[in-house]
């Protein structure tokens, strides 16, 4: 079920996950398959989980945003207050 959005300038979006977010998700799918194949190694197949589940969408919002909207605020971006008496 392919959805396009109504007014052709939101992302295009395939179930709960953008079309870029789902791209990502089969790359890294496929290198998680191989990795795991050849060396037994789960992590890549763990954090590709991991993206897959943060990077849902409800309401054009994912826990993936926020989760980058509070680094860049907490910990990127300078914050300035000003007392004033």
């Amino acid at each position: 079920m392919y959805i396009y959005p109504d007014n052709l300038k939101a992302a295009p979006m395939l179930f709960l996950w953008r079309l870029k977010d789902l791209a990502m998700i089969g790359i890294g799918a496929l290198i998680a398959v191989f990795a795991m194949a050849q060396t037994g190694f789960t992590i890549p197949l763990i954090a590709t989980i991991v993206y897959g589940f943060l990077a849902i969408r409800f309401e054009d919002t994912s826990i993936l945003d926020f989760i980058k909207y509070a680094v860049k605020y907490f910990f990127i971006e300078q914050q300035e207050y000003r007392w004033k008496i």
